[in-house]
């Protein structure tokens, strides 16, 4: 008897171990080449270990993050992250061969998975780069995967009710940015198309909340940098179509 008894609860913890079982990643680091004439380029992201279609979709979706960031062309023959950190290169070069007094470019890219439990995982993928000009440009990325379904999540698919999380997410920047509830979503300076609130490109999973990221330029100037806004999954999960368990 005690010996069933011992047998079941094994199988109950390893039972709980495979379906609480988080994924297994690398660091892994790409740098441009070390010359005078070479731009400078340091990519820091994660690399899933297994075979399995959700590590599969990830390791892709983070490929083609890099190359859209570092790639100046439509050329479908750059399709490894390395091949566009040779393009970039090359692109900095032909313009230094133009303009000998061309600022030396750079590109920064880091990956970091920031949540993750049985259902869903996000990573954040931060970069910045310079290719001349007034300033560089920042930016913030989510990354949302369905980890059952193997696939990578577009903003609509995290929701089941879309336009109350955009209603309640309005109601929340306005008391962020102390924009009257019943003014104009400009009225203090933001820059909104067509004088109407939207949700941002980029949002993700994180500890503390649903954060919303509205990167420089995206709904105001330069020098405001990027707009965050946090929702407690405590108020939200009833929009939410990938719920989180919350005291």
């Amino acid at each position: 008897m005690k010996r069933n008894l011992a047998s079941l609860l094994c199988l109950i913890l390893l039972f709980g171990c495979q379906t609480d079982s988080k994924l297994t990643f690398e660091p892994v680091q790409l740098q441009g080449e070390n010359c005078e004439d070479c731009p400078r380029i340091d990519i820091n992201i994660p690399n899933a270990l297994d075979s399995s279609p959700i590590s599969e979709a990830i390791n892709w979706s983070l490929r083609e993050e890099i190359i859209s960031i570092l790639s100046f062309t439509e050329d479908k023959d750059i399709d490894t992250p390395e091949k566009a950190l040779q393009s970039f290169t090359e692109s900095y070069k032909e313009v230094k061969t133009k303009f000998p007094d061309e600022v030396q470019w750079e590109a920064e890219i880091e990956g970091e998975v920031i949540y993750e439990d049985e259902n869903i995982i996000t990573i954040l993928m931060n970069s910045y780069s310079f290719t001349g000009g007034a300033h560089g440009y920042a930016s913030a990325s989510y990354l949302n995967f369905d980890k059952k379904q193997g696939t990578e999540l577009d903003n609509w698919d995290l929701f089941d009710d879309l336009e109350g999380l955009e209603a309640y997410a309005e109601a929340k920047f306005r008391e962020q940015e102390k924009i009257p509830q019943d003014a104009n979503i400009n009225d203090t300076g933001f820059m909104f198309e067509s004088d109407a609130f939207h949700l941002p490109n980029n949002i993700g999973y994180t500890i503390e909340g649903l954060k919303l990221i509205y990167n420089q330029y995206e709904v105001a100037s330069y020098a405001d940098g990027p707009i965050e806004l946090v929702l407690p999954y405590s108020e939200i999960n009833p929009y939410l179509k990938y719920k989180v368990k919350t005291e």
